[in-house]
C-alpha cells in the first residue's frame, strides 16, 4: 500500500496578468481498486486518492473526488487564470491517512 508518493506540478512561473494558464498535476501513487484478491484468495485491502484540490492565494480554484475505477498515478490537467502573484497548493488526500501537499509559485506581470 502507498503510503507516500511523488507528486509534479507544471505549470508556468510567470504569466501576465489575466491569461490563462495550463496546469498539470500527477501524483504517483499505486493504486488499489479493493476488488482485486492477493495468490493466498485474500481481497487486497483499498487504496486510493479520493480528493485533489487546488487553491489560489488560498481561493479554490480546482478540485475532483476519485474514485476506484481511476488507474495509478492519476494526471490532472486543468486552467484558471492569472490573477496575481501568489502561490498554489494543490493537495491530494487518500485512503488509509494518505496525504500530500506540494506547492508551486506563480509571478503576474
Amino acid at each position: 500500500m502507498s503510503k507516500t508518493s511523488r507528486t509534479v506540478i507544471t505549470m508556468p512561473a510567470q504569466a501576465k496578468q489575466g491569461s490563462i494558464i495550463e496546469i498539470r498535476a500527477i501524483a504517483q501513487h499505486d493504486m488499489e481498486s479493493g476488488f482485486r484478491y492477493s495468490e493466498a484468495g485474500k481481497v487486497i485491502p483499498r487504496d486510493i486518492i479520493r480528493t485533489f484540490s487546488c487553491t489560489y492565494n488560498n481561493v479554490p480554484v480546482f478540485s475532483a473526488d476519485f474514485y476506484p475505477g481511476i488507474g495509478a498515478n492519476p494526471l490532472l490537467i486543468f486552467t484558471t487564470i492569472a490573477t496575481e502573484t501568489a502561490t498554489l497548493e494543490f493537495k491530494w488526500v487518500g485512503d488509509d491517512g494518505y496525504e500530500a501537499i506540494n506547492q508551486a509559485h506563480i509571478t503576474v506581470t
